[in-house]
């Protein structure tokens, strides 16, 4: 039993107190990593150089007066022996290490009469003694709940969980350096505001004590906030940084997650989607090392020429509906027949687009660019110069969804109030998406706004490139609560 396991591992850490050893030192000694001995073992071992290797016990044996530990650090793993000969406290270690344990072990380098690469311990330190077993020991690991709740467990028996946390760090990392090399510079905005604005989604609410007033934590990476920054005269910005929706949870969408926002002065949409596509290889290669990927059912290669998909026409395609000649009652008669279901809490004609839309884009491989969305659906957006039913806007489309968001931005303050005035009616509608009115906004961009270009990606582009579900490429997702019965 478990209980069992944890008495005995309690009675060792007590042993090891009672013989005058620190079980959780403050500090260990001098360590190599692992890694660099394995690719410089030639060198150390000719001249039997001291080293030092620091780590969790991942595996044990003991053949009387010789304990073999194999031993794991961040960079790889190599065998250490211990001799009865050679290690004074060794009856210590006998009898009070286990598997789970982190320790130092000092020696020189050898090979085994098999070939192993291992260390020939003359001294070993106690840097943490593990209560708990490590659940491989006792029960597995396979249960998908659990390994999410214990994620830290889950790196451990898995290396490809631990691989994908190394992978997001590149990810986010060229993000970063994708555009400071560009001239973008990097800002932060606020957390919690008074007005959540920048995106069509429900916030979370919370109460602010010092100042006695609710606010909201944003839905967006500072939109509304980095356009004032363009009002300011910045030109070139972007933040990465968590954003939260209190709305449903799939495999493609969290409640809180890491979003990048960038916002170009005098560029438009066209000069955006260029940026972007150079963005999206430019990272996927330094994060996954190709351009080319299998997610889900579909096959996609960056490195092909960029479609663009206009937003009208494929609608149209897939589904017979004219967006810009249609209704309310039609659309919702062609979603009941696709049996697409949707929330009918304040639904609206621009709800009932948006959800048509969804349906077609699940269709498309990519990668492209969706072209002409209605203003209904766009109340950021400037309009088409063209065509004014339709905005300047672009999606990044791959493996039949939206990965990025972006468009020439609206800088005119009458339309932009006017576009608000619509998305107040629509919440008032019991549209719990709609955006609310952000007049201090208004009242910035009436100083005037230079043309501007704004784009917004989630951690969803990692998770689709990865080809892993959004929760299981973040390092610890939110789970419900769960009581635990024993400490330790």
């Amino acid at each position: 039993m478990l209980e069992d396991l944890i008495k005995e591992r309690l009675k060792k850490r007590d042993n090891l107190i009672k013989a005058g050893y620190n079980p959780y030192p403050a500090k260990a000694a001098k360590r190599d990593y692992i890694g660099d001995v394995l690719r410089r073992f030639f060198f150390l071992s000719l001249f039997k150089k001291a080293i030092f290797i620091g780590g969790r016990i991942t595996g044990m044996r003991i053949q009387g007066g010789v304990i073999f530990l194999d031993i794991q650090d961040e960079s790889g793993k190599i065998q250490a022996v211990l001799t009865r000969k050679k290690v004074p406290d060794f009856q210590i270690w006998k009898d009070n290490l286990d598997i789970g344990d982190f320790v130092i072990a000092q020696g020189t380098l050898f090979k085994t009469k098999k070939g192993e690469k291992s260390v020939d311990a003359q001294k070993l330190i106690m840097a943490t003694k593990s209560i708990r077993p490590l659940p491989a020991a006792w029960y597995g690991f396979h249960n998908e709940e659990e390994r999410l709740r214990k994620r830290y467990l889950d790196m451990i028996f898995n290396p490809a969980v631990k691989d994908l946390v190394g992978k997001k760090a590149k990810f986010w990392n060229a993000t970063r350096t994708f555009l400071t090399d560009r001239g973008f510079m990097e800002v932060e905005t606020p957390v919690l505001e008074t007005t959540p604005g920048g995106a069509d989604a429900r916030p979370f609410i919370t109460h602010h004590n010092a100042l006695d007033i609710d606010v909201y934590l944003r839905i967006s990476m500072g939109e509304l906030w980095q356009k004032r920054l363009m009002v300011a005269g910045f030109e070139k910005t972007f933040e990465i940084g968590r954003q939260f929706r209190n709305e449903g949870m799939d495999a493609e969408h969290l409640q809180d997650y890491t979003q990048m926002e960038f916002y170009w002065a005098y560029a438009d949409y066209e000069m955006g989607m260029k940026l972007v596509e150079e963005l999206y290889k430019y990272i996927a290669m330094k994060a996954f090392g190709t351009l080319k990927f299998t997610i889900g059912d579909f096959k996609v290669d960056l490195d092909r020429e960029w479609v663009r998909y206009n937003y009208r026409e494929t609608v149209k395609k897939y589904t017979g509906v004219d967006i810009l000649n249609t209704n309310l009652e039609e659309i919702q008669k062609k979603l009941n027949e696709l049996k697409i279901e949707y929330d009918r809490k304040g639904f609206n004609l621009t709800r009932a687009i948006d959800n048509l839309w969804k349906y077609c884009r699940r269709q498309i491989p990519g990668p492209g660019f969706l072209v002409g969305a209605p203003v209904e659906v766009s109340p950021l957006a400037k309009k088409d110069e063209k065509n004014p039913e339709l905005t300047q806007r672009f999606q990044v489309i791959i493996a039949g969804s939206e990965l990025g968001n972006g468009y020439s931005e609206l800088n005119d303050p009458i339309e932009q109030e006017q576009r608000f005035d619509q998305q107040m009616k629509l919440r008032e509608a019991g549209d719990e998406e709609a955006q609310m009115k952000d007049e201090d906004f208004v009242e910035a961009l009436g100083y005037g706004m230079p043309p501007t270009c704004g784009f917004g990606m989630s951690e969803r582009v990692f998770s689709f490139l990865a080809n892993k579900t959004a929760r299981e490429c973040q390092t610890f997702p939110l789970m419900k609560l769960k009581k635990i019965i024993q400490p330790f």
